[in-house]
C-alpha cells in the first residue's frame, strides 16, 4: 500500500479537494481499493465523504494516535492506495502524517503569501526523509504570476506537470460529494486531475511517466469487503 499526504501550511490552499479529487481518480483508474484519511479537526473532507453517493473511495476513521497501525490494517486488508488530508498548520499531527507518508503533495496557490508558506513545510518533509511534489492549485490561465510561481516552487522541490487551475467546478462538485471528473468527465478541470494523478502515479511507482490508464471503477471486491470492519 501507497500512503501519500496532503499538507500545507496556508489554509485555503486547496487540500481537501485536491485530495477528494486524486483518490477518486486514482480509484477510476483502477488502483483501488482507495481510502481517505482526514486529521484536519475542521473535518471537511470527512464531510465532503459523507455526501458522496458513491461507496468509493473508502473512509477510514482513525486518530493520529492510531493512524501507524491502522495503515498496517489496511495494508493487510488489501487497501493499495491511503490519501491524507491534514490541519492548515505544522502541528505533530502533520509531522506525524508526513512521516509515514510514501510522497508528500503540497498544494500551493500562486501568490506571494502561499509561496512564502511553503518552507516550513518543505524543511519538515526534508527533516523525515519524506519525497514532496508542488502542486500549483488555483490559477489563473495566462497569467505572468503562475509561471513565476512554478519557477519559484521548481528551486525548491519537484514541481508537478499538471497546473490545476481557478474554476467554479471545482468548488461545485464538493457540495454534493462529487469531482469534476463526475460532474464533467470532458471538462478542462477533469482533463488536469486526470494528468495530474497520472504524474502521482508515475511517482509513487517509480516508473516513467505515461499515459493515464484506462478509466475502470473495478476494484478487488474482497478487499473492500474485509476492511469494512475499520471504515465508517
Amino acid at each position: 500500500m501507497k500512503v501519500i499526504a496532503v499538507a500545507s501550511q496556508k489554509g485555503g490552499s486547496g487540500k481537501t479537494t485536491l485530495a477528494g479529487h486524486l483518490a477518486v481518480q486514482a480509484d477510476m483508474a483502477g488502483i483501488g481499493p482507495v481510502a481517505l484519511v482526514d486529521t484536519d479537526p475542521q473535518g471537511s473532507l470527512s464531510e465532503w465523504w459523507n455526501e458522496r453517493e458513491a461507496e468509493n473511495p473508502l473512509f477510514a476513521r482513525t486518530t493520529i494516535e492510531n493512524l501507524k497501525d491502522d495503515i498496517a490494517r489496511m495494508s493487510q486488508m488489501g487497501i493499495k492506495l491511503l490519501i491524507v488530508d491534514t490541519p492548515p498548520a505544522i502541528t505533530e499531527t502533520i509531522a506525524t502524517v508526513i512521516g509515514l507518508a510514501d510522497l508528500l503533495i503540497i498544494p500551493t496557490r500562486p501568490s506571494p503569501h502561499d509561496l512564502r508558506a511553503v518552507g516550513a513545510t518543505v524543511e519538515l518533509a526534508e527533516g523525515l526523509g519524506t519525497p514532496l511534489v508542488f502542486v500549483v492549485n488555483g490559477a489563473t490561465p495566462r497569467a505572468r504570476i503562475t509561471s513565476e510561481a512554478a519557477i519559484a516552487l521548481s528551486q525548491h522541490g519537484t514541481l508537478a506537470p499538471s497546473v490545476l487551475h481557478q474554476r467554479v467546478d471545482f468548488a461545485s462538485s464538493m457540495i454534493d460529494g462529487r469531482t469534476v471528473m463526475e460532474l464533467n468527465p470532458a471538462s478542462k478541470s477533469s482533463e488536469e486531475i486526470t494528468k495530474l494523478w497520472s504524474y502521482i502515479q508515475s511517482r509513487i511507482e517509480k516508473k516513467p511517466m505515461t499515459l493515464a490508464p484506462e478509466i475502470s471503477r473495478k476494484a478487488d471486491a474482497s478487499a473492500q469487503q474485509s476492511a469494512q470492519s475499520v471504515f465508517g
